[in-house]
């Protein structure tokens, strides 16, 4: 077995069927790969959508398996824990992915053997149909795990990494830097992370390489309650408090630096938010301050009235 996919899922019924069939009617042999669907506790029909799938396409290897440890990093684990597959690939369970998918990460990979990881562009499927004016380049990357870094395979730029959604790896990188760290990541209604970030940043520090694959596409589904305020708030907000939780684990000069780059990174916003006024988007600028105003709130572990 060369591949498994490892779709990780909490109460997504109305995508995993869709997703799972994006999977099936890909280029890729199917005698290539296996699916290894995760449910984590979902109280939901997932479990009968995935049961409908393997129904509908007894070809394809779906190992479905449950992980009662409630949280994103938990169903991670289990799924590596449960792969067959030399090269474990990713999936969000919300989106779909286009026909080359599979084909491009297991002819990436048996070409760069010295290559550990490799992600691809993430493109956002609005559900209400159109972007709304406000959106910009950082908040867009935010609230709906947007990449793109052109049309030409390449090492991650400057310290992008692949996003948690749609990234592949060796077997071997696990080996090396460990598995997902269970305190971070989202758990249940939670919009915590950092766990992605977490792999990422001991995979560099390890001297492991991440590559950009611009032919491996995940369309990630974007319903309207995403770019409504709760979600931006509680979202951004959980940002700040996953990177307070990371760095603190990897010591108090880590939480330093990051403290620090949190005064550069408002610098940036407000440059950013004046150019928004001065284009008459004043709901882009509002967007921008309040994301990092939510971050730096959770960065320090500040209380704040919700709404």
């Amino acid at each position: 077995m060369n591949l498994s996919v490892i779709i990780c899922t909490y109460n997504r019924e109305r995508y995993i069927y869709r997703l799972l069939c994006s999977l099936a009617e890909g280029d890729y042999p199917r005698d290539g790969y296996e699916i290894v669907w995760v449910d984590n506790n979902s109280t939901d029909g997932s479990a009968a959508e995935a049961a409908r799938f393997a129904a509908d396409h007894p070809d394809v290897r779906l190992h479905i398996v449950r992980e009662t440890s409630q949280g994103l990093s938990y169903a991670r684990n289990r799924g590596i824990a449960e792969a067959a597959g030399d090269i474990l690939v990713y999936v969000d369970d919300d989106a779909t992915v286009n026909s080359a998918y599979l084909s491009t990460y297991a002819r990436f990979f048996a070409a760069h053997p010295e290559v550990d990881a490799a992600g691809g562009p993430i493109i956002p499927a609005y559900e209400q149909g159109s972007e709304p004016r406000w959106m910009t380049h950082y908040v867009r990357r935010l609230l709906t795990g947007y990449l793109w870094f052109g049309d030409k395979a390449k090492p991650f730029p400057g310290n992008n990494y692949p996003g948690g959604g749609n990234a592949a790896y060796r077997r071997t990188v696990f080996e090396r830097v460990g598995l997902y760290n269970v305190s971070l990541g989202r758990n249940g209604d939670s919009l915590a992370g950092g766990e992605e970030k977490d792999i990422f940043r001991k995979m560099t520090a390890a001297g492991m390489t991440f590559w950009y694959l611009p032919d491996a596409v995940l369309y990630h589904s974007i319903p309207p309650y995403k770019l409504q305020e709760p979600y931006f708030d509680r979202l951004t907000r959980s940002i700040g408090d996953s990177e307070r939780l990371r760095t603190l684990a990897i010591g108090p000069s880590a939480y330093r630096r990051r403290l620090l780059s949190e005064g550069v990174k408002w610098c940036g916003t407000l440059v950013l938010a004046v150019s928004c006024l001065l284009t008459l988007r004043p709901a882009a600028a509002r967007k921008l301050v309040r994301f990092r105003l939510r971050v730096t709130q959770g960065l320090l572990g500040a209380d704040v009235k919700e709404g």
